[in-house]
């Protein structure tokens, strides 16, 4: 099947990097892991992302995905297999390889050196802005950096080096340097686990027996370490040269074939780890007792690995293939509504992203009280918003409503978050990121209106002037996101009065420079002008009512105390005319205009 009818593709890279610092890099940590996405473009539209995520180098640079390099990482897998296993077998088995077999580790080993080089060519996403760097420079550094040292160390020809140093044992020890390059076997089970189009039972199970069977072949490889370790005249005091099978003995085991050898060596491993104890064979020297007892003892943490995964799998709701059964079911809906390979990709995507940071869902904190959830989110979110233009000068109570209803995602670059012309109900704060406001004609055309860097917010036109979305809102970096819905926010807006005529000053305020389109500041200035004349509506009623508490409480939230309503009339002139004393004289100690013009009303 070629790439291009791959519909029911879908693999999640692995977790590449580490977690570097404390909260504050959780956006981080989602960038370092997550190896998958789309390449950043200046100007996004479907077919240029399309373009960007099979683009596949750049010059002598080799991109991640090219065909190629493709091929070589599963070739190199093999290899990776084969030094894996036979590394801890040449250890103990061989003090200098045959002809055959010294070629066939050369080969290895150049096999390794050119993966090396490679490294060096490979491209990588930047763990900040997650564009793809292609600079020599800094791919050759990254990888300096890591694991270039234990990689070269690795392709060394130690067999050379142990018969040419006289053939010292300690040189040996120099070969389990190589197994670092299990981590290719591992990374390659991850990727496995996470493809859809292999069963995860299947997956699991093999992964498991492969862990299992590596780890009672080193044992083996040991066990046989041990009993070469002494001088021949001592060979029968070791496990395998006092060994006595039926009428067969291993006093001479040295002249056994070396199948036969591993096999007895195997065996015991594998009777040891599964703690059967025959008693055909045991311990017999100190040094053999003493690794017994490590290797026993590890062998029961391994057997409750083992098990633990085993149960997992027959009761299953694991994470992984929670993620595997919703793919699976979106790849279904999509195929099914032919949905174009740009929304497959911006779905994919998506899912996948969530599946990394789902740490960050309120799911994970829904059994905690509201109370502590609320401190938590004032702790997280509160440095953010406090910097937001939109909510200069407004209460600290105020900015903690907003802060305690917040919701944090993560999106990819080319996701679009609005669109241009869409009712809006929710507003965002970035947090980590850049996206763009992209204006699109009539003709379709698209031009770049602003960039939004980190403490911008966006939807807030929209939702506070009750106004289609005027700009498309588009992804360009990794971005981590912070939004509240509409009726959380103006339900906050209609408690506090003064904050939010503050809002919407800041509003028109921030975007006299930004904003081309003239007609949304006019809606803008019609709003305030609207939640003005509400206030002093509201606050009219309180005096109308006699309503002291209230009328301090639209006092301290900005209320004019000499405007009047639709029909000329000051909250004085109503007081007065309903006979409230205590109301008139409030209000003539907080300074009304007594000598206010105005329509009365007779009790």
């Amino acid at each position: 099947m070629g790439d291009s009818d791959k519909e029911g593709e879908y693999e999640v890279d692995d977790l590449r990097e580490g977690f570097r610092s404390s909260r504050g890099s959780r956006f981080n940590l989602i960038a370092n892991q997550f190896g998958f996405g789309f390449g950043f473009r200046r100007n996004f539209s479907s077919q240029s992302l399309i373009t960007g995520i099979r683009h596949f180098s750049k010059g002598s640079v080799i991109h991640p995905d090219n065909r190629w390099y493709r091929i070589w990482t599963k070739f190199i897998l093999i290899w990776a297999l084969y030094s894996s296993f036979f590394t801890p077998m040449e250890f103990a088995f061989f003090r200098g390889l045959p002809e055959n077999l010294f070629i066939l580790d050369i080969a290895g080993q150049i096999a390794f050196l050119v993966d090396i080089i490679l490294q060096f060519f490979l491209a990588y996403r930047d763990s900040q802005t997650y564009r793809l760097v292609y600079k020599r420079t800094p791919i050759a550094l990254r990888y300096l950096k890591s694991s270039f040292i234990i990689d070269l160390l690795s392709c060394l020809p130690w067999d050379v080096i142990y018969k040419a140093c006289g053939r010292k044992e300690e040189v040996r020890y120099l070969l389990w340097i190589r197994l670092y390059r299990v981590r290719k076997v591992i990374e390659f089970f991850q990727k496995l686990e996470k493809d859809i189009r292999i069963n995860y039972l299947f997956t699991r199970i093999i992964k498991l027996s492969a862990v299992e069977i590596y780890c009672t072949h080193t044992a083996a490889c040991i066990f046989y370490y041990l009993a070469t370790t002494l001088p021949p005249e001592k060979e029968g005091y070791t496990w395998i040269g006092s060994l006595k099978l039926g009428d067969y003995s291993y006093s001479n085991f040295r002249d056994i074939d070396i199948w036969t050898r591993y096999t007895t060596s195997m065996y015991f491993a594998i009777v040891t780890m599964a703690t059967v104890g025959y008693g055909d064979i045991h311990a017999v020297n100190l040094r053999e007792m003493i690794f017994i007892m490590i290797y026993v003892s590890f062998d029961m943490v391994l057997g409750a690995y083992l098990i633990g995964n085993m149960t997992a799998l027959i009761v299953k709701g694991s994470k992984t293939e929670k993620f595997r059964d919703k793919m699976t079911d979106l790849i279904k809906y999509m195929n099914r509504n032919r949905l174009g390979r740009d929304i497959r990709d911006q779905i994919k995507g998506h899912v996948g992203l969530q599946y990394e940071s789902s740490y960050t869902e309120a799911s994970v904190l829904q059994d905690i009280p509201v109370s502590i959830r609320a401190k938590i989110s004032q702790t997280l979110y509160m440095p953010y918003i406090e910097k937001v233009s939109l909510f200069k000068g407004c209460s600290s109570e105020f900015i903690n409503q907003i802060v305690i209803r917040l919701h944090e995602e993560f999106f990819l670059p080319g996701e679009v978050i609005m669109e241009q012309g869409n009712v809006i109900d929710q507003l965002y704060f970035v947090c980590h990121g850049v996206l763009e406001e992209v204006g699109v004609g009539e003709d379709g055309s698209e031009e770049t209106v602003s960039q939004l860097q980190p403490n911008s917010s966006f939807g807030e036109v929209s939702i506070l002037c009750n106004i289609p979305q005027p700009y498309t809102v588009r992804i360009c970096e990794l971005s981590r996101l912070l939004r509240i819905d509409k009726q959380s926010f103006t339900s906050i807006l209609e408690i506090y009065f003064c904050d939010g005529r503050k809002v919407l000053t800041n509003l028109l305020e921030g975007k006299e420079s930004n904003l081309r389109l003239k007609q949304v500041e006019s809606d803008i200035t019609f709003h305030i002008g609207k939640h003005e004349a509400e206030l002093a509506l509201r606050f009219n009623s309180a005096a109308y009512h006699g309503d002291l508490y209230q009328l301090k409480g639209l006092i301290r939230a900005g209320a004019d105390l000499n405007k009047t309503d639709y029909d000329g009339r000051s909250p004085l002139h109503l007081a007065t005319s309903r006979g409230y004393e205590d109301i008139t004289l409030f209000l003539i100690q907080k300074g009304v205009d007594i000598n206010i013009k105005g329509n009365c009303i007779m009790k």
